[in-house]
């Protein structure tokens, strides 16, 4: 019989593995449904909006809970968030290291091929890792570590690049999902040390960011949805900054809610949703377990987009990445 934390780790890691997979095939679809790209919405607009509902769920989760008082949800705010100061601005870590994480990315994909992409930025599993030993003194043995390499090496083969001409590299994971951002790159490739460097710090700021924000959640006083609240605060500033300084002259154009269909709003409803679920992850599972859920989402998205979506075809490197990453949760768990 699983205790109830026990059952709320693998509950959280279940929903957050159908979550992740649902969101990149409609994520996909909503970017491919329209003829052409002038009636694709605006990416930048739809994680300002995920962010802004994720607080508002907050803030009615934290209504509820006192009873239902706009006055003790004022004063729960002003105790928890205004005049811990210093408590609150540590969620401004994490928001700044997302967006930071973002563009590092962006300037990644201009300077590499996805292939070199693909391999590198698996890294992230490994600094995850070795964040959670540093951080929160986890100890892992010898199997698990095996068990990480051999993850990294199955992601890796999983979303290796159909052919060597492909210029629109796959749908990226975890943190990436967080924001919902899909690239094209159609530009030649520029200087690779640039794109190494890149990818390095955003491993490096992937791995440190979802530890830190673990362990805020776990192991100081403030409960799990102030944390929220706090992290969806900065959000939705830092948020707003990125989309002014990417998409401002486009926004002004065109209006804010241009190419907005009702599959884009089930997108943000589910970028949303994820963002709470990954909260959840941290308080009753873990980062390195995120990243084997995630990692298994990314196998189903793969094979979904096969039979639902008839965009790819599996490969000997994909199925073998498949395998690989089914082998390393068995081993990890043993």
């Amino acid at each position: 019989m699983l205790s109830k934390a026990q059952f709320l780790k693998h509950l959280s890691l279940l929903v957050l593995t159908i979550q992740t997979t649902t969101l990149v095939m409609v994520l996909r679809y909503s970017r491919i449904s329209s003829g052409d790209n002038s009636g694709h919405y605006v990416s930048s607009t739809a994680i300002l909006l995920s962010e802004i509902i994720k607080l508002m769920v907050c803030l009615l989760i934290l209504l509820y809970q006192t009873n239902g008082s706009l006055t003790s949800l004022t004063q729960l705010l002003r105790k928890e968030v205004m005049a811990k100061p210093g408590e609150t601005a540590k969620l401004l870590i994490p928001a700044l290291l997302y967006t930071i994480q973002n563009n590092l990315l962006f300037l990644a994909l201009t300077n590499l091929d996805a292939a070199t992409y693909q391999v590198t930025y698996q890294l992230k599993i490994l600094t995850t890792a070795l964040f959670s030993v540093l951080m929160l003194h986890k100890r892992l043995a010898l199997n698990q570590w095996l068990s990480l390499v051999l993850l990294m090496i199955g992601v890796t083969l999983v979303q290796w690049p159909q052919s060597e001409t492909q210029s629109q590299p796959k749908d990226i994971s975890s943190d990436e999902l967080e924001t919902a951002i899909s690239v094209v790159i159609d530009e030649p490739l520029g200087n690779r040390l640039i794109g190494l460097l890149a990818v390095l710090a955003s491993c490096f700021s992937s791995g440190f960011s979802g530890v830190y924000f673990e362990k805020l959640v776990k192991y100081t006083s403030q409960s799990l949805w102030i944390r929220n609240t706090q992290l969806a605060l900065f959000s939705v500033i830092t948020a707003t900054i990125a989309m002014c300084v990417q998409d401002f002259d486009l926004i002004y154009i065109n209006g804010f809610f241009q190419g907005y269909t009702t599959l884009t709003w089930i997108v943000v409803l589910l970028q949303a949703f994820g963002g709470l679920v990954v909260a959840l992850v941290m308080k009753y599972a873990d980062n390195i377990l995120k990243g084997f859920a995630t990692s298994i989402s990314i196998v189903l998205s793969t094979v979904c987009s096969y039979y639902l979506m008839t965009d790819f075809y599996p490969t000997t490197s994909f199925l073998s990445g498949a395998s690989i990453v089914i082998a390393a949760n068995i081993l990890y768990a043993f």
